[in-house]
C-alpha cells in the first residue's frame, strides 16, 4: 500500500475514534507507520486528508445514483442497494461525514458543498423517475429519508450492522414506505 494511502486510512479510523480535532498529525503518521515530518511530503495536513476522506467517499457515493437500468425500479434498488452496503463497510467514512463535515475549511468547503447539492438532486431524481406522480418536494423529502435511515446504519451495535440480513430489511423499510407515500398521491 502507497504511503499516501496508509495516511488516509490511519485517518479515518483515528477520526472514527476520537474525531477530527482530538486526532493530531503526529498521531496518523504514528498509525501509518511514518513520522510527523514525513507525513507532510504526502499531504498538507489534517485539512486536506479530511477533504480527501469525504471526497472519496462522495465519489463513490455520486457514481452509484447515475442512472444505471432502464427500469426505474430496478435503478432505485440498485442505488439504495449500494449505499446500505457502503454505510455497513465504511461506517468511518459515514460517522466522519456526519460529525466532521463542518470542520471543512476552504478551499475544499465549496467544492465539497456543490457536489453534496448534486448528490441530493440525483437521490431526488431516483425516487421522481421510479414515483413520476409524485410531487418534486415529496421525492426529495423521501429521497432525505431514505439517505437518513441509510446513514444511520453506522451507529447500530456492530453485531447488527454488520449483519447480512440488513440489507433486506432496510431495502424493504425505505421501499414499502416510498410506496405508501406515493399511494397517497
Amino acid at each position: 500500500m502507497d504511503r499516501r494511502r496508509r495516511i488516509l486510512d490511519a485517518a479515518a479510523a483515528a477520526f472514527h475514534e476520537k474525531g477530527f480535532h482530538g486526532v493530531g498529525v503526529d498521531e496518523i503518521g504514528v498509525r501509518a507507520g511514518l513520522s510527523g515530518p514525513s507525513l507532510y511530503r504526502h499531504i498538507s495536513g489534517k485539512d486536506e486528508i479530511l477533504a480527501t476522506l469525504l471526497d472519496e467517499a462522495m465519489d463513490e457515493l455520486l457514481g452509484a445514483t447515475a442512472p444505471a437500468q432502464a427500469d426505474p425500479a430496478d435503478d432505485l434498488e440498485r442505488a439504495l442497494r449500494h449505499h446500505i452496503r457502503f454505510a455497513q463497510r465504511r461506517a468511518d467514512l459515514v460517522t466522519l461525514y456526519q460529525r466532521e463535515i463542518r470542520s471543512l475549511v476552504e478551499p475544499w468547503r465549496t467544492a465539497f458543498r456543490t457536489r453534496r447539492a448534486e448528490y441530493a438532486r440525483r437521490w431526488a431524481a431516483l425516487f421522481a423517475r421510479r414515483y413520476p406522480s409524485l410531487p418534486a418536494t415529496v421525492t426529495t423529502e423521501l429521497s432525505q429519508a431514505a439517505l437518513g435511515t441509510i446513514f444511520s446504519i453506522p451507529t447500530w451495535p456492530a453485531p447488527v450492522r454488520d449483519d447480512e440480513g440488513v440489507a433486506p430489511v432496510v431495502l424493504t423499510l425505505i421501499l414499502d414506505g416510498a410506496a405508501g407515500v406515493a399511494s397517497a398521491y
